[in-house]
């Protein structure tokens, strides 16, 4: 097939090594510009950029897909069909019907549950034990489209956003070969969504991942891996901001929420609103990621010591 493929981040990259590898011609890439990144806010070129750079395909990076310019460079083409995975722009309907097959999308989660921008660290949070990859065709509404196949994978106990979109990158290339070979066989048919049973997951806010160490241990827990690597599970004991990158859930039991009980070797252990739970690794602002131990060996945390209430109004 002529396909116009349209991503950004890593997560799209596998996607597109894989089509242009099953023999599919990449008539096109579209990327989001390029923009300032990091500590050093330097312009950085997306993942994508630099696959396509790399083996050599045509590329564009608007700013907007409501250009008249580029929807003519589109219809010139003459693409058989569109592949969106991650891009990160709207695309508008006078887009969404040029390519003779329409546009579908590669999204991360079993949709209708969890569309949105936030599906893998939305199905961590609620404790999901599974999640997969849906190849939808695409409509103007929010991942509302017909689905044409899914594939599930079980959402491991130690699986953090970082872990499951890795896996689910490898899925969704895996997938979306799959779903171009189904259509030229003339072997998928869309099914439209079940409306009832839609649940959305809106983009992580940074206040979210504040740690409220009045919730259970295991949601805190869930918290943590899903908000590895970003923005990261944070919470402040005795004036040092720490973000939690691993922890584990234990049955110690504490007077309040957010104080400590134990320092170990294998952790700091919080009480939490039910149960405790042992910090693992940790990082203070500024610093490097350290395990329990040794930010215990240049820190001195004791028991009773309380870390401070995400409500403090309360």
């Amino acid at each position: 097939m002529k396909i116009i493929f349209a991503g950004t981040p890593s997560f799209s990259v596998p996607a597109l090594e894989a089509l242009a590898d099953a023999g599919h011609e990449i008539a096109l890439v579209l990327t989001q510009p390029d923009r300032p990144a990091g500590r050093g806010m330097r312009t950085a070129e997306s993942a994508v950029k630099s696959l396509a750079q790399k083996r050599k395909f045509s590329l564009s990076q608007p700013y907007s897909l409501k250009q008249a310019e580029l929807r003519t460079q589109l219809e010139a083409i003459d693409a058989d069909i569109m592949v969106v995975a991650a891009y990160g722009l709207i695309l508008p309907s006078t887009v969404l019907n040029i390519p003779r097959l329409g546009c579908l999308n590669i999204h991360a989660s079993l949709l209708p549950r969890w569309r949105g921008a936030a599906p893998i660290q939305r199905a961590i949070l609620a404790g999901d034990r599974e999640t997969g990859i849906t190849i939808m065709q695409m409509d103007q509404g929010l991942d509302t489209g017909a689905i044409l196949l899914q594939r599930s994978i079980a959402i491991a106990q130690d699986d953090t956003a970082q872990t499951l979109h890795d896996k689910l990158a490898l899925l969704g290339a895996l997938c979306i070969v799959e779903a171009l070979t189904g259509i030229q066989q003339g072997k998928i048919s869309a099914t439209p969504q079940n409306e009832a049973a839609a649940r959305y997951a809106p983009k992580l806010e940074k206040e979210e991942a504040e740690i409220d160490w009045r919730c259970s241990a295991e949601s805190i827990s869930r918290a943590v891996r899903a908000f590895n690597p970003r923005p990261g599970a944070h919470s402040r004991v005795r004036g040092i901001s720490m973000k939690v990158w691993q922890a584990s859930v234990a049955a110690d039991v504490a007077d309040r929420p957010g104080e400590i009980v134990a320092t170990r070797r294998d952790g700091i252990v919080v009480g939490c609103g039910n149960g405790s739970l042992v910090l693992e690794i940790v990082q203070k602002s500024g610093g490097k990621k350290l395990t329990a131990a040794q930010f215990l060996s240049g820190h001195s945390l004791q028991p009773g010591d309380c870390f401070q209430p995400k409500y403090r109004n309360d």
